[in-house]
């Protein structure tokens, strides 16, 4: 895990999950994923957005020619848990598609236009995942 992504899970949590900097005042969780090929526990802190029985993630990478790695972890491995403010909650991660992908995608970058800056920056189409609860 990079030091960048250290500081930022230690500052979340030290502050019942805010933060300052770039992502002062953003919705912001902690993903816990099992990595794909190594079976390790992952955690990536990123922005969320609430969306009907769940959250959803977008795996920008900054617009990096790339998916990042958590996003392959969880499609070999679905479950997942997140930290969101002080609590911890149980998920199954799906890929947005369609219609779907396209409302949430859209209200993201309209909300937080660097998303719309990392798509620029990418020949790919950067995925959303979707994060449903777990019962």
């Amino acid at each position: 895990m990079s030091d960048w992504n250290e500081k930022i899970i230690a500052e979340f949590r030290a502050n019942g999950g805010q933060v300052g900097g770039q992502f002062a005042g953003a919705p912001l969780l902690l993903l816990h994923t099992v990595g794909a090929k190594s079976g390790q526990p992952r955690v990536n802190p990123m922005m969320y957005q609430e969306v009907d029985g769940g959250y959803a993630v977008f795996a920008s990478k900054a617009g990096a020619p790339t998916n990042p790695d958590w996003y392959h972890n969880l499609l070999a491995n679905p479950h997942a848990q997140a930290e969101i403010g002080t609590d911890k909650v149980d998920l199954v991660a799906r890929v947005a598609t369609g219609d779907e992908r396209e409302r949430i995608w859209g209200a993201q970058k309209a909300a937080y236009p660097g998303f719309a800056e990392y798509e620029r920056k990418t020949t790919r189409q950067i995925p959303v995942v979707v994060l449903e609860r777990t019962p």
